[in-house]
């Protein structure tokens, strides 16, 4: 699959796409709270996907059997909503979610707090935040794409975190996954040229301790291996001629 360009009637069906998924999760920050399970987590992001008469597209895709994904404390990624996942004070949890307006996806993930955390979690949560904005430092048309990565891993490795490298970012328009990949670690080459008029998820995901992931039994939960913390943030961003444009933060 080739990298695409998007015409200026495709990015504004992108931005209508991704405008809804921002509203969505800002609602889902009330109900991250202290003895809500999972499960209804999901109920209520799927309430509001259905309220604005779009469709989620994690549901059904490749057999995935919920609305958004939990990822709850040592779970990085794709963590499946539960009836008997229960949150607790000083939890956190990642909901990343997308929705499909007109054909067109969005893409975008934030690790919340449950409650008092403990600092170095907090800490944890915030770094992950703040790579995100160090690396779209670089998204903008005439650098190239690996460019975004190396300015993630600088901002990570300094502070002993681990970065995931069996999960990247990727491109994002008719299909959720499109070309390029983007690796948040430094990469030795320095990629495709970025241009303007491209859509792409930048996402990092970095652990408390060791970067070494697991699938659990489901399947789909990627988790750490020594059961340590992991944070998540993720935006869909249109490349510009100057600073690129973060379609699902409104």
């Amino acid at each position: 699959m080739a990298i695409t360009i998007k015409t200026a009637r495709e990015i504004g069906l992108m931005r209508e796409s991704c405008k809804i998924l921002s509203d969505l999760l800002n609602r889902m920050e009330e109900y991250i709270v202290p003895g809500i399970s999972t499960y209804e987590i999901d109920e209520k992001a799927a309430a509001i996907i259905k309220e604005y008469g779009v469709v989620s597209n994690f549901l059904d895709y490749d057999g995935y059997p919920a609305s958004i994904c939990t990822s709850v404390n040592e779970e990085v990624v794709h963590g499946i909503p539960r009836k008997d996942r229960i949150l607790k004070e000083g939890d956190i949890i990642t909901v990343d979610a997308g929705v499909i307006y007109k054909g067109y996806n969005s893409d975008a993930a934030r690790t919340f707090c449950v409650g008092k955390v403990a600092p170095e979690v907090l800490r944890l949560v915030d770094a992950a935040r703040d790579s995100f904005f160090e690396g779209i430092k670089k998204a903008h048309a005439g650098t190239h794409l690996y460019e975004i990565s190396n300015a993630i891993d600088d901002y990570i490795t300094p502070l002993g975190y681990g970065i995931v490298r069996e999960l990247i970012g990727h491109g994002i328009g008719t299909d959720l996954h499109e070309d390029p990949e983007i690796p948040n670690y430094r990469q030795k080459r320095r990629g495709p040229k970025l241009q303007a008029g491209m859509t792409i998820c930048v996402e990092p995901m970095i652990t408390l301790g060791s970067p070494e992931i697991n699938w659990k039994d489901d399947g789909w939960t990627v988790a750490t291996v020594d059961g340590k913390p992991a944070a998540h943030y993720e935006n869909t961003i249109l490349i510009t001629d100057g600073e690129p444009e973060i379609l699902t933060l409104v």
